[in-house]
């Protein structure tokens, strides 16, 4: 089969991703083999092709937002043919003190698709069977890619920033994982404003129903109640501080953050704000934000490539040179 190999990690401008005849893998006991279908291309993958995030497994075929067709199985819960997703959280321990009080994200041992194991960059995938969702089929395959780990980890976002219907919520970026919660906020009610550095990012935020989007060096028109950073610089927690209002919640989507600049205590985190850090995410959020999706009218859009695109889409990915999230069409 045909696969994306990382060798080592290197700038994405030197192609570290390289194309490669591999064998189909085997499924052990409790596992699949799927056809994969799409798989959404995420900014993790770059941080693991730059080596922003340390080694696991040499080499590694990167990829967490799979959408794949069971072609065999060793687990009685799938069937053949069955069409499942599979996120970024490939397998817990199960039995550490995170695991056994619903917080499997923060599990003592976890196993990371197309990371501690290879991921969906691949025509072939073998995934742990209890890792996998089914996919309600009014959700095409190529569309549905981004809601696994973009969408998914934004919707835990929503929750650690605990956002309630009809308030003021603030989005500094606006990625893949920024758009894939914006229509949630909208049939929740919510007032959703947008700071991210790139024009054309503004512009389609307020296509998509932003109630403001701007600069992130400017302060949203409003103080906000909640606010989610997305990009993985530390600059933008302190503009989401800058606009949030006393109690609210600023939670960081990120899995690589460089250092946060110090600020002023007294003006920007005094009045019981809070900092909070978005840490993977649980099957519960994964398979509720697919129903919550399945339910709504609205459906990703999205930007195809190829498998022999993947280090041009990650440095597009990079240089913030995309509008809609990048989907991998084996």
């Amino acid at each position: 089969m045909r696969a994306a190999v990382l060798e080592q990690p290197a700038p994405i401008e030197t192609s570290p991703l390289v194309l490669r005849d591999v064998p189909i893998p085997s499924p052990l006991t409790g596992e699949a083999l799927l056809k994969v279908l799409a798989c959404g291309v995420c900014h993790t993958d770059l941080h693991i092709a730059e080596g922003d995030l340390p080694r696991i497994k040499k080499p590694v075929i990167p990829g967490h937002q799979i959408v794949g067709e069971v072609v065999k199985t060793n687990d009685s819960s799938l069937q053949i043919g069955d069409r499942v997703g599979v996120a970024w959280l490939g397998g817990t321990d199960g039995t550490c003190r995170y695991c056994r009080t619903e917080r499997e994200n923060l599990c003592d041992h976890p196993v990371f698709t197309g990371y501690g194991r290879d991921g969906g960059f691949a025509e072939y995938v073998t995934v742990d069977a209890r890792f996998t969702y089914p996919m309600p089929e009014n959700l095409p395959s190529e569309t549905a890619a981004p809601l696994l780990c973009a969408g998914a980890v934004g919707y835990r976002s929503l929750r650690v920033a605990d956002v309630k219907p009809g308030t003021r919520v603030g989005l500094f970026g606006y990625g893949a994982s920024a758009q894939m919660v914006v229509p949630v906020l909208l049939h929740w009610g919510c007032d959703v404003f947008v700071a991210t550095r790139e024009p054309d990012h503004q512009d389609l935020a307020r296509t998509q129903g932003a109630r403001w989007a701007g600069p992130l060096d400017e302060k949203t028109p409003e103080q906000l109640d909640a606010a989610i950073t997305f990009a993985p610089v530390g600059n933008v927690v302190i503009s989401a501080l800058q606009s949030l209002s006393k109690g609210g919640i600023v939670a960081i989507n990120a899995v690589h953050l460089d250092r946060i600049p110090s600020f002023d205590y007294d003006t920007l985190l005094w009045g019981e704000r809070q900092l909070r850090s978005v840490a993977n995410l649980t099957r519960k959020d994964a398979a509720e934000y697919l129903q919550l999706v399945a339910n709504l009218s609205w459906r990703p859009k999205i930007t195809p490539c190829r498998l022999d695109e993947i280090n041009r889409v990650l440095l597009d990915i990079r240089e913030s040179r995309f509008t809609l999230p990048y989907v991998v069409i084996p």
